[in-house]
């Protein structure tokens, strides 16, 4: 109904209801009787319908979906029915000197019952008797908190929805048994089976935003049990901001499930060392080189340098960030080899950049079984280049990407990343720039990462291949891993291995079955297969060495390495030579030289 006659209509029923309801008033205590005059009921009849639509149009009465209708609009009804019996009231008074109270009591009865009857019968017909089209599905709701109960609200309200709120369950033990919007809470979190299976329910709703990552893992364990897909519903800031709806449920990811709680970082000690900086970003197309890219972005850098060897990522996070950023500061793709020694130092002297985030690497461990001559020019090589240009140009802080597989490495991989470390604390012995590395695990959604591995088999019908049933790994998400990194450069002093308390390592195993979960299956429908261990993995990871740790942290969940001394003329030896070494020599050089191992390094070399 369009506006215009919305009003016309509510204005012709509301004056019925006004004059039906004071004249009804003067009948039903005299109705024999000729008490009044005709002259006063009919002044007392035209003040009440003009002050009543006075009033209406201040409270805005005729402008309310009263489909939605609540207490608000309650409260708004009483306002004005009261203010326009008042005003009746006082022109009785000075009309007659005398004011008709029970009469108006009367009158202000029929008129609230009638008013209100009239606006919240609106909302009585879209529940209970517009039937939607939309097949409803039971769902539970997990948290009849704030956000809980909004959601179940919401849900009754909009008929285009396909969930059906039937049921609460919250650990509260003073809601349990309580209605909320017709909704009970029938138990705690650990009867979601129970409450699932007796109740029909084919969807549950995690309603409780201010939940951490250890709470979700706990709650989502006892919806695994059942068949009903789970969802979880937005932060409650998104939906005041307007980001999204009440209703607009996300799937549970594998980072709620796997991830920690973030860390707290010192947003204005990370803006000092970039806004208005040249930042140049190595590895800037990868996963974790163009998130370190999209975080930069927000701190407003005077220029950021995208540089990385493949062009088509660097397209794509070129044109990203001139989508969302550009005219807000330069940003500058660079299309270069971290082995090209010439082009890093002409790239140096051009832009001569105040940070650099090296992220530039060889990253796949199996892979660099196979090829350890190009791991040690990516990894050692490229570093090198890169660290010394920053050394040449006077750069303010240089902070390496590295990884947790650089610790007691087994692998190619993690020993070049290891020595990549030793070049730049080598380096920065003398050096003007601030030279350090930062640690961290397996970052979730990586390119490198076994996740989007685990989808690509379920996808296929399975089944999921996991190396070993012991395996472990830590996890953490790609921004926080970026801003990691970040921080890193903020703090150091140089010289530093900084490493983030990762939490508890994660079964691979684990992974694999909630990624199975997830995906709406069964582990009997997908299957897991035991692979076998690659080669130059581990059984599991760590983050420092025993001789590098440090107790303390030196930032919320940061720790910071201790240097360790190594012969570095022996990393001189690899960096001289590495190119008339065989592979199997080169593997094994490495591998010693990253543990450190002289006798047998000395023997490899005889």
């Amino acid at each position: 109904m369009v506006y215009s006659k919305r009003v016309s209509l509510l204005m012709g029923m509301d004056s019925l209801i006004v004059l039906f309801s004071i004249f009804s008033g003067y009948y039903i205590l005299n109705p024999y009787v000729n008490t009044y005059s005709l002259e006063m009921i009919t002044i007392s009849s035209l003040t009440l319908l003009i002050s009543h639509h006075v009033f209406a149009f201040i409270y805005r009465l005729y402008h309310k979906a009263w489909e939605y209708a609540s207490v608000g609009e309650l409260v708004t009804i009483v306002k004005a029915i009261t203010l326009s019996l008042g005003t009746a009231a006082l022109v009785q008074l000075l009309v007659s000197g005398h004011v008709y109270v029970r009469v108006l009591f009367i009158t202000w009865l029929l008129h609230m019952c009638l008013i209100g009857g009239s606006r919240f019968s609106w909302r009585i017909v879209r529940y209970r008797f517009i039937k939607s089209n939309v097949t409803k599905k039971n769902a539970l709701i997990i948290g009849a908190g704030s956000a809980g109960t909004m959601l179940v609200r919401q849900l009754l309200k909009n008929n285009d929805s396909e969930l059906k709120p039937v049921a609460f369950v919250d650990d509260d033990m003073s809601k349990q048994k309580l209605q909320i919007y017709g909704v009970t809470v029938l138990g705690k979190t650990e009867n979601i089976p129970e409450i699932v299976d007796s109740n029909g329910i084919e969807h549950i709703i995690i309603a409780i935003p201010s939940l951490n990552k250890h709470e979700i893992q706990k709650i989502y364990q006892e919806c695994s049990k059942t068949k009903a897909q789970t969802k979880i519903m937005p932060m409650l800031e998104d939906i005041v901001t307007g980001k999204v709806s009440v209703n607009q449920f996300r799937d549970v990811q594998v980072e709620d499930l796997l991830g920690r709680d973030p860390v707290e970082l010192d947003i204005q000690s990370i803006s000092k060392n970039i806004t208005g900086k040249t930042i140049l970003v190595t590895g800037a197309g990868g996963s974790i080189g163009s998130e370190i890219c999209r975080q930069v972005s927000k701190f407003k850098p005077d220029k950021i340098l995208l540089l990385g060897h493949g062009e088509n990522s660097i397209y794509s996070i070129d044109m990203e960030l001139n989508n969302k950023y550009k005219g807000e500061f330069e940003i500058i793709p660079i299309i270069a080899d971290v082995q090209d020694r010439n082009r890093i130092f002409d790239v140096m002297e051009k832009y001569k950049p105040d940070v650099i985030y090296h992220a530039a690497a060889h990253k796949h461990v199996p892979l660099m079984e196979y090829n350890p001559t190009e791991a040690v020019k990516n990894n050692v090589i490229g570093t090198k280049n890169v660290a010394e240009a920053a050394d040449t140009f006077l750069v303010s802080t240089f902070v390496l990407v590295s990884s947790d597989k650089a610790v007691n490495p087994t692998n190619v991989m993690g020993s070049t990343k290891r020595i990549a470390e030793m070049v730049i604390q080598e380096l920065d012995k003398h050096s003007q720039t601030k030279f350090v590395a930062v640690r961290f695990g397996n970052v979730l959604g990586s390119r490198g990462s076994v996740i989007p591995l685990f989808k690509k088999q379920i996808q296929t019908g399975g089944p999921v291949t996991v190396t070993h049933p012991d395996m472990t790994r830590y996890f953490m998400t790609i921004p926080e891993a970026s801003r990691l990194v970040m921080q890193a450069g903020t703090l150091a002093h140089g010289g530093e291995i900084f490493v983030l308390d990762m939490g508890e390592p994660v079964k691979i195993v684990d992974l694999a079955k909630n990624l199975i979960k997830l995906s709406g299956y069964t582990e009997e429908e997908i299957g897991i297969k035991y692979a076998g261990i690659r080669p130059g993995e581990k059984m599991y990871e760590e983050l420092l060495g025993k001789d590098e740790v440090h107790d303390e942290a030196i930032f919320p969940k940061i720790f910071v390495g201790k240097s360790v001394e190594v012969d570095f003329s022996q990393v001189t030896t690899l960096i001289s030579n590495y190119e008339v070494y065989d592979t199997e020599y080169t593997r094994n050089y490495v591998l010693n030289l990253a543990n450190n191992h002289k006798r047998i390094l000395a023997q490899s070399m005889n």
